[in-house]
């Protein structure tokens, strides 16, 4: 049977022992580094990467929905109502395997790690683990605890040093690095491709919405009618003028540079002054016969 001195010691060897557990434990919470919420990733090989940034997040879905958008305009407004099967379907295939392929390659810049560097690696095992030859040195990043390779960078949106990092890109939501630059090349160059297409698809059509107005001359006389009697159906009871003819009238003359200039002054002759209103009542009707004498 233990005395009371025995018990007492065993009670304060007991409290020693954990006072020390538990500085252990301290100790230990304050040398792991917590990981970023903000960014979502797997210890895996094949590590889903996406990082919650507000301004890259609106930006990729801005991207996304202009792609969208001309892919409808291409496909609604140019080459549906186009009249020439083959044009449109061989215009149409190529216009969307070029848009699928830059949303692919902007979903796989975007969701790809650029190459991060491990967070808290900066330990002395760690160091000791690279085989260092004496009077080498390395560098450890103050803000996520890392050891930093050559041409490494820390971005302040996704917290982390990046390898390789070239920059942030908000269009893509990621940082442009090691593991996702060629997925941001080929995204620009898709882009580029469907731009290019885009233009001369719109060049081309026109060209066809006009080639008939420019080439046959019974088109002419309608180009003097004014849009909103064509929406009206209204026939004219007017002398119409031949196109070339009606484009001097409205630029007020024959071709110069005036035509180009927004200060230059029409030069036709100004409408005769307004004679004197005669007084009277105002006519009820809307259409107005002029009775035969």
């Amino acid at each position: 049977m233990k005395s009371p001195v025995h018990r007492c010691r065993d009670v304060e060897h007991g409290r020693g022992q954990g006072r020390a557990g538990a500085r252990a434990n301290c100790q230990q919470a304050e040398q792991r580094i917590p990981i970023s919420k903000d960014v979502i990733t797997s210890s895996a090989a094949s590590a889903m990467w996406f990082i919650r940034d507000a301004c890259g997040i609106v930006c990729a879905v801005i991207t996304w929905m202009l792609v969208l958008y001309a892919d409808f305009v291409v496909l609604f407004v140019m080459l549906l109502p186009s009249k020439n099967l083959t044009y449109s379907i061989v215009n149409g295939t190529l216009f969307n395997i070029l848009a699928f392929l830059a949303l692919a390659s902007h979903l796989r810049a975007m969701c790809t790690d650029p190459g991060a560097v491990p967070k808290g690696n900066a330990t002395k095992e760690y160091i000791e683990s690279l085989q260092l030859k004496p009077g080498q040195v390395v560098y450890k990043c103050p803000k996520c605890c890392s050891i930093k390779p050559d041409r490494a960078h820390h971005c302040s949106v996704c917290k982390r040093c990046i390898r390789k990092m070239d920059h942030h890109c908000p269009w893509v939501n990621n940082c442009v690095g090691e593991s996702n630059q060629k997925y941001f090349v080929l995204f620009t160059m898709y882009i580029a491709l469907v731009s290019l297409h885009s233009l001369v698809m719109v060049v081309f059509h026109f060209l066809n919405c006009f080639e008939d107005d420019w080439t046959t001359g019974d088109q002419h006389q309608k180009h003097h009618e004014q849009g909103i009697e064509r929406l009206k159906g209204e026939t004219g009871r007017w002398g119409n003028l031949p196109y070339w003819e009606a484009m001097q009238a409205a630029f007020g003359g024959p071709p110069s540079l005036a035509w180009c200039s927004p200060f230059a002054q029409l030069s036709c002759k100004s409408p005769p002054g307004h004679d004197p209103v005669p007084q009277g009542p105002i006519i009820e009707e809307d259409v107005i016969e002029i009775p035969l004498n």
